[in-house]
């Protein structure tokens, strides 16, 4: 499980990830709404835990935008208001769960887990860059007719790619999607899952290729 956190209450944030990653989950942390509505579109997360008294951008806000820009990543709204009026609007922007500070922990990775497990949107998450087709609820990739393997990781790359077709996106970005923030290897591991997964497209797709764009990054796209 990979959660991107927002929240700007230090201790909590330091507690929930100790714990979380004890728990073997990846966590990103944003401390204000407007970095947090940034990092959940740029990234590639399982679950979002979004706050709702934030700096820059509350979370009602940030709720409302990223699902106005067709980010449909679960979010469970974890919050110091105790009351029906905010839980009802948490929901009514496009919140998929909400919990009360203080919370048992137990408790909060039971939701995280349920959250993961369902898929209440119903939105059209899977997307296609010409015959090649990528569907994040089933991990699955489809070529035309043909289903293509990849690794985990090799799809969470695909995917981020996919995403951002007809974009150049470098490999610092690619990284900071994918991977953990606590990531300190070889930022040239990004060219490892690229070629990887650019031979695989060779042998399957004739439509969909990805090009390395000198000194810039990658981009998908549509031949």
């Amino acid at each position: 499980m990979k959660i991107l956190l927002i929240d700007d209450d230090d201790k909590l944030t330091t507690a929930m990830r100790r714990g979380l990653e004890a728990e073997g989950v990846t966590v990103d942390v944003e401390s204000n709404g407007i970095d947090g509505r940034w990092r959940a579109m740029e990234g590639t997360y399982d679950v979002i835990v979004l706050d709702i008294m934030l700096p820059g951008m509350n979370g009602f806000l940030v709720c409302r935008e990223l699902r106005a820009d067709g980010n449909w990543t679960p979010i469970l709204m974890l919050t110091a208001k105790d009351g029906d009026l905010d839980e009802a609007e948490a929901l009514d922007t496009g919140a998929d769960d909400y919990l009360v500070k203080p919370f048992s922990f137990p408790v909060l990775m039971a939701r995280l887990r349920a959250l993961c497990r369902r898929n209440s949107t119903g939105e059209p998450v899977p997307l296609d860059v010409a015959d090649l087709h990528v569907d994040p609820r089933t991990r699955l990739v489809r070529v035309g007719d043909e289903y293509l393997h990849v690794t985990t990781r090799e799809f969470d790359v695909l995917f981020f790619l996919v995403r951002h077709v007809g974009e150049v996106v470098s490999k610092r970005r690619i990284l900071d999607g994918v991977w953990s923030d606590e990531f300190d290897g070889d930022p040239n591991i990004v060219e490892v899952y690229v070629a990887r997964l650019r031979r695989k497209l060779e042998r399957s797709s004739r439509a969909a290729e990805i090009t390395t764009v000198r000194g810039a990054g990658y981009r998908i796209r549509a031949t």
